[in-house]
């Protein structure tokens, strides 16, 4: 029996017959990745169509030994296993860039309202933890970082800190939401365009089968998400919003009946997320800041000023869901 081998040339043809093709030398040096890790699939019997998590789970580890676990190589795994349509492969090789960031821009932070000197002794740029990390890996970092900063910064501090990390997004990342707020005229208007644009994102995955993001989206979810105005975009209670992040895997999270298994369905943070599966690793839920000042952030942009927020909810300490109330500031309709 044949064993299928790499499709060169259609991943070539996937390549390069699109809106913005990629570069013939790009091209090039991606095929050469797809074929390094087709070579490493032999010796358990896998192809690139038969690849799962823990096969890429250990390709990475090498990547990493071999000082070339790079943006580029991670993205030519990706675009393969799309290719294919190896959703197995292709939604974990995705995972490694989300929150890649972190713990750079984290690093950044810390110099910037604590100090180089604290910033040093708590993550110094020598213990940056490595692109293409396993989650499972990842926990540990996140734990020890975080025990450090309790330790030594007041916790105002270490909210303000990672609440300015904000999964590692660019600050202006959201400068276009300021336009839509002036455009809407008003706090509930804004809102409630914000819920429609939301919805209809969500609608338009499901009739056309892509991802949102990680995930596959079902008339369920769609129903579910329509039924929880504070998902997603955020329900206005009083002078303020509060917001319950959509689950990480929301058909999961729906059909799953056990709570720990609920709680990390529920959770978005590829730095925390395994904890909740392991008795032994706690990661601290100070550490949803981050997630706290990306929930803010829109309405920051929107409003053009600092906001205050708070934590209510966080699957790290024990909620099966994570919510946050955004303070609206006085006099603002």
């Amino acid at each position: 029996m044949s064993v299928k081998k790499m499709d060169e040339e259609g991943f070539r043809k996937y390549l390069t017959d699109r809106d913005q093709p990629i570069p013939e030398e790009e091209v090039i040096e991606n095929t050469k990745m797809v074929e390094k890790f087709e070579r490493f699939l032999k010796q358990f019997g896998k192809t690139l169509e038969t690849a799962t998590a823990e096969e890429f789970e250990k390709f990475s580890k090498i990547l990493i030994e071999e000082g070339i676990n790079t943006h580029p190589n991670f993205a030519a795994l990706s675009r393969y296993a799309y290719f294919v349509k190896n959703m197995g492969l292709f939604i974990p090789v995705l995972g490694v860039f989300d929150g890649s960031e972190v713990m750079n821009v984290l690093h950044e932070r810390l110099g910037e309202h604590a100090g180089e000197e604290i910033r040093d002794a708590i993550l110094s740029k020598d213990d940056l933890p490595p692109l293409g990390l396993p989650d499972t890996e990842k926990i540990t970092v996140t734990r020890e970082i975080v025990k450090m900063m309790e330790k030594t910064l007041d916790p105002a501090v270490c909210k303000k800190i990672l609440a300015d990390v904000a999964h590692g997004l660019p600050r202006d990342f959201r400068k276009g939401e300021r336009e839509k707020f002036l455009e809407a005229g008003s706090i509930d208007e804004y809102l409630k365009r914000k819920q429609e644009s939301a919805i209809e994102e969500l609608e338009k995955h499901k009739d056309d089968g892509s991802l949102f993001y990680n995930q596959y989206i079902s008339a369920e979810v769609v129903d579910f998400v329509k039924s929880r105005p504070d998902v997603l975009s955020g329900e206005r209670r009083g002078n303020t919003i509060y917001h319950t992040k959509i689950p990480f895997m929301v058909q999961e999270y729906l059909s799953e009946k056990d709570e720990r298994m609920k709680r990390y369905f529920a959770c978005h943070c590829a730095w925390a997320r395994e904890s909740i599966l392991n008795d032994d690793v706690d990661v601290s839920a100070s550490f949803c800041h981050c997630s706290g000042g990306f929930t803010k952030m829109p309405w920051e942009a929107a409003l053009d000023q600092p906001l205050e927020y708070d934590m209510v909810k966080s699957v790290l300490k024990g909620d099966d869901e994570c919510s946050f109330i955004i303070h609206l500031p006085e006099g603002v309709e």
